[in-house]
């Protein structure tokens, strides 16, 4: 029979740490695993799954190509906090991303990745958020053979592109959520077209600026 492989999960209880106890021995935490003193040597692999806390180098360092994260974006894009939301917000590529956690926010080499496509009528904030969720865990099972073994390709991220944002960002596009997480995507869509024509506007009239200063 085969020996189940020792595996530290961070994050909340989900169905794929459900799927993944039947497979693997895990132990699950959800608190700051930083402060917890845990001896990290019995793990093979830590694995984080929409866990909320920055997990230092003194971490890290115990799982050398072996500590993954699975985001709920197309990465480089949405780093960080509410990466669905942001997606809309800013009209940018949404998807989900498995990559190796390293010590800055959401920037380690890809693993797999997947982009999606929403029905911008019908679909609001939480069918997006929820089939996002659905189709990364479906990915991890989907690779998880291979990926124990070693045996998956890594792409670095280009670093001179994407986005990263905040819990605090939030505070500030709260008023946009009209009907909380049931608020329909196309009405994000629009506020991202207005933003994107405000600041077009606002960078032809620097240019018109610009151009007078260099006549005069």
């Amino acid at each position: 029979m085969r020996k189940a492989m020792k595996i530290l999960y961070l994050g909340p209880r989900s169905e794929l740490l459900d799927w993944l106890e039947t497979k693997e021995k895990v132990d699950h935490f959800n608190d700051d695993i930083n402060v917890v003193g845990l001896d990290l040597t019995p793990y093979r692999f830590l694995i984080s799954y929409n866990y909320r806390y920055i997990i230092g180098h003194s971490v890290l360092n115990h799982f050398p190509d072996r500590a993954i994260n699975l985001h709920i974006s197309a990465l480089p894009w949405n780093r960080g906090a509410d990466p669905n939301l942001w997606s809309f917000l800013e009209d940018t590529p949404k998807g989900v991303t498995i990559h190796y956690l390293d010590e800055d926010m959401d920037t380690g080499d890809i693993i797999i990745q997947r982009e999606l496509l929403f029905n911008q009528r019908t679909d609001t904030l939480r069918t997006t958020y929820e089939t996002l969720h659905a189709e990364i865990q479906c990915l991890f099972k989907h690779i998880w053979p291979k990926l124990k073994k070693g045996k998956c390709n890594r792409v670095p991220q280009l670093r001179n592109v994407g986005s990263c944002h905040t819990t605090k960002e939030r505070d500030r596009v709260k008023y946009l959520l009209t009907r909380g997480w049931d608020t329909p995507v196309y009405e994000l869509m629009e506020y991202a077209f207005e933003t994107r024509q405000s600041i077009d506007c606002m960078r032809r009239y620097r240019e018109e600026i610009m151009e007078m200063s260099n006549e005069a």
